[in-house]
Parts: structure tokens; C-alpha cells; sequence
């Protein structure tokens, strides 16, 4: 079963965004790994270049603000090529099962719009 775990948007200016978020809103941070920041309540945010290189093995050019494919929904399941096998005939793939740098293997998608 797929466990919901949190919504990570990319962020501009992690430093910018860990301050507002931690400092304004008054989260506080149970994890920070530079680009990469988890707040006690689930919320995390991640620097965009590094997550865009992470996700589409490229980044963009400019400093224009994110609009879109600004979002990653992030889920768990016990046993991810099960879960590959029975989301993937449903979905635009961004890539299949794949190990990342940091140990956990994954497999990112877009959901096509007007199908079912």
C-alpha cells in the first residue's frame, strides 16, 4: 500500500525558504542536508537545481521563479517494484525503478492529464 509521506516544493534559495519556514512560520527543522530540509511537522523543501539534475538529469537556464513541475508529491511502499508494476501503465514516466546516490531506489511520474 502506497503511504503518503509528504509534499516537497523546489525552492529558489534553499537558505531564503529554510528561514521563512523556520524562523516566520515557525517550523522546526529535524533535518537539514544543505539542500534538502525537513520540518517536524512532514513539510520538506528542496533546492531546485539539485532536484531538477536529481529527477530530469538537467536544469534549467535562467533564475525565473518555479511555475511549474515546481512539485513533488512523495510517497512510500514496502515493496517499489510492485508498486512500479501496477502505477506505471497508468502514468507518463519520468524514469522506471532506479537507485538513487542516497541509497533509496525510486521511480518518478506524471500523471496524464484526461485519462483514466
Amino acid at each position: 500500500m502506497l503511504r503518503f509521506i509528504n509534499p516537497i516544493p523546489f525552492v529558489r534559495d534553499i537558505n531564503r525558504s529554510k528561514e521563512f519556514y523556520n524562523k516566520l512560520l515557525g517550523l522546526k527543522i529535524i533535518e537539514d542536508a544543505g539542500n534538502f530540509v525537513l520540518f517536524e511537522s512532514g513539510f520538506a523543501i528542496h533546492e531546485g537545481r539539485s532536484l531538477e539534475q536529481t529527477v530530469w538529469r538537467q536544469t534549467r537556464d535562467g533564475a525565473e521563479s518555479y511555475g511549474r513541475r515546481n512539485w513533488l508529491l512523495y510517497f512510500e511502499h514496502g515493496d517499489v517494484d510492485d508498486a512500479f508494476e501496477k502505477i506505471a501503465p497508468h502514468v507518463e514516466l519520468i524514469h522506471s525503478v532506479e537507485e538513487q546516490a542516497w541509497g533509496q531506489r525510486v521511480f518518478r511520474f506524471t500523471i496524464r492529464m484526461g485519462t483514466r
